[in-house]
């Protein structure tokens, strides 16, 4: 079954960039619109600790939430070694 699509754009294209990524996006929660998942999930990438974020429903600025999933994905470390762009 399909996600439901995020009400801001920005989130939306950011999500969908973290999707081709591999990362899992799942709905629901208790104050957030959702939460990104990183398919690998390594303790020595980042200690683990970036390997799920919450995505908000209603960002104070909707850019910069989307920079920010967009940081958060380009800056995991098994990215390079495991890229579904090869």
């Amino acid at each position: 079954m399909a996600r439901k699509r995020h009400p801001q754009k920005e989130i939306e294209a950011a999500l969908s960039y973290a999707e081709f990524q591999g990362w899992r996006v799942k709905e629901g929660g208790s104050h957030c619109w959702g939460k990104i998942y990183c398919p690998w999930n390594d303790k020595t990438c980042r200690c683990g600790e970036f390997c799920i974020s919450c995505v908000w429903s209603t960002p104070r600025n909707a850019e910069n939430h989307a920079r920010q999933i967009r940081r958060l994905v380009d800056g995991c470390a098994n990215r390079a070694s495991h890229s579904v762009l090869h």
